[in-house]
Protein backbone atom coordinates (compact mmCIF):
# COMPACT_ATOMS: atom_id res chain seq x y z
CA UNK A 1 0.00 0.00 0.00
CA UNK A 2 0.89 3.96 -0.98
CA UNK A 3 0.49 6.73 0.39
CA UNK A 4 -0.16 10.14 -1.19
CA UNK A 5 -0.44 13.67 0.07
CA UNK A 6 -3.10 15.40 -1.11
CA UNK A 7 -4.61 19.00 0.31
CA UNK A 8 -7.89 19.69 1.68
CA UNK A 9 -9.62 22.30 0.00
CA UNK A 10 -12.52 24.95 0.84
CA UNK A 11 -15.58 22.73 2.53
CA UNK A 12 -13.19 19.59 3.33
CA UNK A 13 -13.35 19.02 -0.48
CA UNK A 14 -9.95 16.39 -1.79
CA UNK A 15 -9.83 15.44 -5.13
CA UNK A 16 -9.19 12.27 -5.44
CA UNK A 17 -6.03 11.63 -7.78
CA UNK A 18 -7.13 10.59 -12.21
CA UNK A 19 -5.01 7.02 -11.24
CA UNK A 20 -6.59 6.28 -8.15
CA UNK A 21 -9.93 6.99 -9.97
CA UNK A 22 -9.22 4.76 -12.75
CA UNK A 23 -7.72 1.83 -10.85
CA UNK A 24 -11.35 2.12 -8.78
CA UNK A 25 -13.51 2.55 -11.58
CA UNK A 26 -15.06 5.61 -10.48
CA UNK A 27 -16.41 7.89 -13.09
CA UNK A 28 -17.78 11.23 -12.65
CA UNK A 29 -20.82 11.50 -10.57
CA UNK A 30 -20.67 7.97 -8.80
CA UNK A 31 -21.17 7.98 -5.38
CA UNK A 32 -18.65 6.17 -3.16
CA UNK A 33 -18.27 5.03 0.62
CA UNK A 34 -16.29 6.57 3.15
CA UNK A 35 -16.12 4.47 6.34
CA UNK A 36 -14.31 5.52 9.31
CA UNK A 37 -11.94 2.92 10.90
CA UNK A 38 -12.05 3.89 14.61
CA UNK A 39 -9.80 1.21 15.79
CA UNK A 40 -6.59 2.12 12.94
CA UNK A 41 -8.42 6.15 13.07
CA UNK A 42 -8.45 5.19 9.09
CA UNK A 43 -11.07 6.60 6.42
CA UNK A 44 -11.34 4.18 3.79
CA UNK A 45 -13.75 4.43 0.24
CA UNK A 46 -14.75 2.02 -2.21
CA UNK A 47 -17.50 2.12 -4.29
CA UNK A 48 -20.93 0.47 -4.49
CA UNK A 49 -19.43 -2.38 -6.55
CA UNK A 50 -16.19 -2.69 -4.68
CA UNK A 51 -18.43 -3.34 -0.85
CA UNK A 52 -20.82 -5.71 -3.28
CA UNK A 53 -18.33 -7.72 -4.50
CA UNK A 54 -16.67 -8.26 -0.89
CA UNK A 55 -19.56 -8.87 0.37
CA UNK A 56 -20.05 -12.27 -2.10
CA UNK A 57 -16.91 -13.17 -1.41
CA UNK A 58 -17.67 -12.94 2.45
CA UNK A 59 -20.82 -14.72 1.34
CA UNK A 60 -19.38 -17.61 -0.96
CA UNK A 61 -16.53 -18.68 2.24
CA UNK A 62 -19.59 -20.16 4.13
CA UNK A 63 -21.38 -21.58 1.22
CA UNK A 64 -20.79 -25.22 -0.44
CA UNK A 65 -19.95 -24.87 -4.04
CA UNK A 66 -23.07 -25.71 -6.19
CA UNK A 67 -25.41 -24.85 -3.51
CA UNK A 68 -28.50 -22.15 -4.30
CA UNK A 69 -29.20 -20.21 -1.26
CA UNK A 70 -32.53 -19.51 -2.50
CA UNK A 71 -33.25 -22.99 -2.74
CA UNK A 72 -31.87 -23.71 0.84
CA UNK A 73 -33.96 -20.94 2.31
CA UNK A 74 -37.11 -21.79 0.34
CA UNK A 75 -36.37 -25.68 2.07
CA UNK A 76 -36.08 -23.30 5.31
CA UNK A 77 -39.69 -21.80 5.02
CA UNK A 78 -41.26 -24.65 3.82
CA UNK A 79 -40.14 -26.65 6.89
CA UNK A 80 -40.81 -23.91 9.57
CA UNK A 81 -44.42 -23.46 7.89
CA UNK A 82 -44.83 -27.52 8.36
CA UNK A 83 -43.91 -27.41 11.56
CA UNK A 84 -46.25 -24.82 12.57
Amino acid sequence: MSAIAIQVSQGGRIVIPADIRQKMGISIGDEVLLTWQEGSQELRIATRKQRLQRARQLVQQHVKPKVSLVDELMRERQQAAADE
